[in-house]
């Protein structure tokens, strides 16, 4: 009871981004399970999510492309091995 109550606000107020950081996080990166227990392992497995949608997010930019991310993320993955340029195969590909 010794807290001031504008410290209390300041406390949630950063829960709270916590909060939002983890449901953006459940709604864009797909994360279904975590390949470990370690805090570093979660911890890189989320970094690799967030370099992944980032790069997504360039690509889209970068090509000019009318596409969502969640479609560039789609593509990528259906055409890993594909020998196509990136820009082509973005603009090409049919959903």
């Amino acid at each position: 009871m010794t807290v001031e109550a504008t410290e209390i606000t300041e406390l949630y107020k950063e829960r709270w981004k916590v909060e939002l950081f983890f449901k953006w996080i459940k709604q864009h990166l797909k994360v279904k399970t975590f390949w470990g227990q370690n805090p570093d392992d979660i911890k890189t497995q989320i970094y690799c999510a967030i370099i992944t949608y980032c790069l997504a997010t360039v690509c889209g930019s970068e090509f000019k492309s009318e596409r969502k991310i969640y479609e560039i993320l789609q593509i990528l993955s259906i055409s890993l091995y594909n020998k196509t340029p990136l820009k082509e195969t973005v603009r090409n590909m049919n959903f």
